[in-house]
């Protein structure tokens, strides 16, 4: 066991010095961790980290299922149900576009092979809804119905991302026929027994929630293993379905965060980032250069004119465009689904996971330097006054009392 702890205290190590990076830098906490992965996997090596002993790949296939379960548990119904059509079309644009242009570019221009392209095409049409809410809190967007229906929109596009890396990579026979009849029974079954069960065993210290949670998250993603198909998939219909219900738990939700990026997530993306080879990258920069144009130049060519169609000023439809431009989470998730299926080889893992870490990087820079929508900004007078600053700054330790 001696060693087991060792390889404990080492990992979170990385996942402290990730987060220290994060601060320091002002990034997303999921884009540091991929960073020092693959610092770590330069100097030290996956294998030596143990990136492929039994204990860590469970930890970061339930930290992939627990994220990808509260990205989908986070859709606000209430604004969904009030702006679906704007950011249904723009979700579904914004995830064809590059999916087909950018397995199209893998395959012409790059000549990977048939199922590399697709996998290419599913990594790269993703949006990150980790990177496009930390801008909207930042800016305070996250409050007006313009974030909201921005984050919908992100919602929709990784919806489609994660139905294509289920069932383009699954091999259909009558498990997956169990699967699917299964998940929509789920479906049906959760949003009405869920709430109920939690209104008559909930609110205990023994976190009742939590345990039924990931019991539901790790039976339905051993039936999706089972049927050949990925964990994320059922936890990210989970999630969406009980939005109405879960999603608005805060204190619930913020528990699950607690176990999830405190435990869970560090391990998945440390992991993710010690498996790029930079030369890799120095011996085809170019194919670098053609993943990242390809997802930025469809992204644009698609979202933007829908944005327009729904009546979007053009520098806020620009902001929009770019914004739905980022990917990080479930473009890392589908490259190292690639990469374990022997889907990719780990040269082009490397091209996909360092376009899609560019991808979260460029346009948020290039869209808050040029593009902001400063007439969407919340009000200064919606603002706290100072008076009510230092009220609230006198009231606080009367409160820690």
């Amino acid at each position: 066991m001696t060693e087991v702890w060792s390889l404990a205290a080492l990992w979170f190590a990385l996942a402290l010095g990730a987060v220290l990076l994060s601060i320091f830098l002002r990034i997303a906490n999921a884009l540091s961790e991929i960073i020092v992965g693959i610092a770590a996997g330069a100097l030290i090596g996956a294998a030596t980290l143990g990136a492929d002993q039994s204990w860590i790949l469970f930890l970061a296939g339930a930290g992939a299922i627990m994220l990808t379960f509260l990205a989908g548990a986070e859709l606000d119904p209430v604004v969904f149900r009030a702006k679906w059509k704007e950011a249904t079309a723009v979700g579904l644009v914004s995830f064809a576009a590059p999916f087909l242009v950018c397995a199209a570019s893998a395959y012409y221009l790059l000549h990977w092979d048939v199922q590399a392209s697709w996998l290419a095409g599913v990594a790269m049409s993703t949006t990150s809804v980790a990177v496009v809410y930390a801008v909207m809190l930042e800016f305070g967007f996250n409050k007006t119905d313009y974030g909201k229906t921005v984050l919908a929109a992100c919602f929709i596009t990784d919806l489609g991302t994660v139905l294509a890396l289920g069932f383009i990579f699954a091999p259909f026979t009558y498990k997956t026929l169990i699967f699917f009849g299964t998940a929509v029974v789920a479906c049906v079954f959760l949003p009405w027994f869920t709430p109920r069960f939690f209104r008559r065993y909930g609110g205990r210290p023994s976190e009742i929630e939590a345990k039924y949670l990931l019991l539901v998250l790790f039976g339905l993603g051993a039936l999706a293993a089972w049927a050949g198909s990925e964990p994320v998939l059922p936890a990210y219909i989970a999630g969406m379905v009980l939005a109405g219900s879960v999603g608005r738990d805060h204190a619930l939700i913020r528990r699950l965060r607690t176990l999830s990026l405190g435990l869970l997530t560090p391990i998945y993306f440390i992991r993710a980032g010690a498996y790029v080879s930079m030369p890799a990258l120095i011996a085809a920069p170019a194919a670098f250069l053609v993943l990242l144009l390809s997802k930025i130049a469809a992204k644009c060519a698609g979202v933007y004119p829908v944005t327009k169609i729904y009546g979007s000023p053009g520098k806020e439809a620009m902001y929009t465009t770019l914004l739905m431009s980022t990917g990080l989470t479930f473009g890392s998730i589908s490259a190292l689904f690639g990469l374990t299926h022997q889907i990719i080889d780990q040269a082009q893992y490397t091209l996909l996971v360092l376009a899609v870490i560019a991808s979260a990087v460029v346009p948020t820079m290039i869209a808050n330097a040029f593009y902001l929508p400063h007439h969407l900004l919340p009000r200064a007078e919606d603002a706290p006054s100072p008076a009510a600053d230092r009220s609230n700054a006198t009231a606080q330790p009367t409160q820690a009392k």
